[in-house]
């Protein structure tokens, strides 16, 4: 008896133990966010004498750090564009990453997810790290960037080849705009451009006049709202949304998780499994629809500041679309922006690209037809399971049921109604 009473004891400690262990992992993690939020919140230029006297006067850096670029960051503009995985969100921000103004973040947030897993709990430390960024303070990222840099140097940054100023002197010696209509190019970029030095896109981020971040790891807009309402930031927020049946379409073509396994199966063979994981599917169109209601709502710290953009039109319309999002912003569509879209939508010239190198620029749209392939791909009842679990954002969205195959594949028959 005393036995067994030693025992229940010894596992209440030990899982009191596990507890206490744990609790102490995530103050530390936001400890660190907080810590290195205030060290570095005002970025790695803080004012000229700092910035010339770490490079030791090297004259380059001098029109990046003077008190003139310090001082405009005040007017600078900053956009999230905010979606989730396989709903045309790299297109989309190729679209803004190609303006000559901006400095684009490609999905910045990878490096924490990395680190700390998936857990909600860690949305503070996502909200100070956009706010680093927004600084231009790429520093902050080294603590979660693994193998750790060396001297600031480092070829672990997730995609910087996605960047078309890490692509661009002064950063790289070598102009992006060498390679034409082919870049962004992991190979081409990586060659020419070598490893990346932080210091230098911090430099180089402090040059453009806006700042746009594009993620796919905040699942809801109530989630930014102490960066809305810092008064220290002009955050405009693009959400992109897809329709939930092309993006699990996409995923399943795409992804190798063990969770999608039993969707391909059920797709290729028509056998439906006993049971079937919607768990995915459900927070994937929870989020959106969370998201698009408040801003219908119209909170204050919300209002004017928020775009919902659905793929399919972006896709259909490009440019009219584009044209859009930058007068949302309050920007001009240069002519850099125009000319990509149209050799970035021909399908002849992405025919051309997508065969010639396989580590080539996995996004680019074809226009009518990457928006619209799905429905080819995807069985009529995995299509009836998903817009059912999905009813009511569908409706919130302006997407339309199928209700037989042959509706499906019919690709003369728009599943879109038209929206504003």
């Amino acid at each position: 008896m005393k036995d067994g009473k030693l025992q229940a004891v010894g596992r209440m400690e030990c899982s009191w133990k596990m507890l206490l262990l744990l609790a102490l992992a995530f103050l530390a993690v936001q400890y660190t966010a907080i810590r290195t939020l205030r060290d570095s919140l005002n970025g790695p230029c803080q004012g000229a004498h700092r910035c010339h006297s770490r490079h030791h006067g090297d004259s380059r850096w001098r029109g990046f750090c003077d008190d003139r670029l310090t001082s405009s960051r005040t007017s600078r503009k900053h956009v999230l564009l905010m979606a989730v995985r396989r709903s045309g969100s790299s297109f989309a921000g190729q679209l803004l990453n190609r303006h000559p103004g901006i400095y684009y973040f490609y999905e910045p947030l990878y490096h924490l997810e990395k680190t700390f897993g998936k857990y909600r709990p860690l949305l503070g430390a996502y909200r100070d790290l956009l706010l680093n960024l927004y600084n231009c303070d790429l520093h902050f990222m080294e603590q979660y960037i693994s193998p750790k840099p060396q001297d600031h140097v480092t070829s672990s940054y997730f995609r910087w080849w996605s960047t078309h100023a890490l692509c661009s002197p002064p950063v790289c010696s070598k102009g992006a705009e060498e390679l034409g209509p082919e870049w962004p190019n992991e190979i081409w970029c990586t060659e020419k451009c070598g490893p990346l030095n932080l210091t230098v896109a911090s430099m180089s981020c402090l040059s453009k006049e806006h700042i746009v971040i594009k993620t796919v790891r905040i699942a809801q807009v109530k989630h930014l709202r102490s960066l809305m309402e810092d008064p220290r930031m002009d955050l405009r927020i693009i959400h992109l949304v897809r329709d939930p049946r092309a993006i699990m379409a996409s995923r399943m073509t795409t992804f190798q998780d063990e969770y999608l396994r039993v969707w391909k199966i059920w797709n290729s063979t028509g056998r439906k499994p006993r049971y079937v994981d919607l768990t995915e599917i459900t927070s994937i169109c929870k989020d959106m629809a969370a998201s698009a209601e408040m801003a219908a709502q119209g909170p204050p710290w919300l209002h004017g500041r928020y775009l919902l953009v659905r793929y399919e039109d972006l896709a259909f319309k490009p440019e009219e679309k584009a044209a859009e999002i930058y007068r949302f912003l309050g920007l001009e569509m240069e002519d850099q922006v125009r000319t990509w879209i149209a050799k970035s939508t021909n399908g002849s010239a992405l025919s051309k690209l997508m065969t010639g190198n396989a580590r080539a620029i996995p996004y680019s749209i074809d226009s009518k037809a990457t928006a619209t392939s799905w429905r080819l791909q995807l069985r009529f009842d995995i299509a009836r399971t998903l817009q059912d679990e999905c009813n009511s954002t569908l409706a919130l969205l302006g997407y339309r049921h199928v209700h037989s195959a042959a509706e499906l594949r019919n690709l003369s028959h728009s599943l879109m109604e038209n929206r504003t």
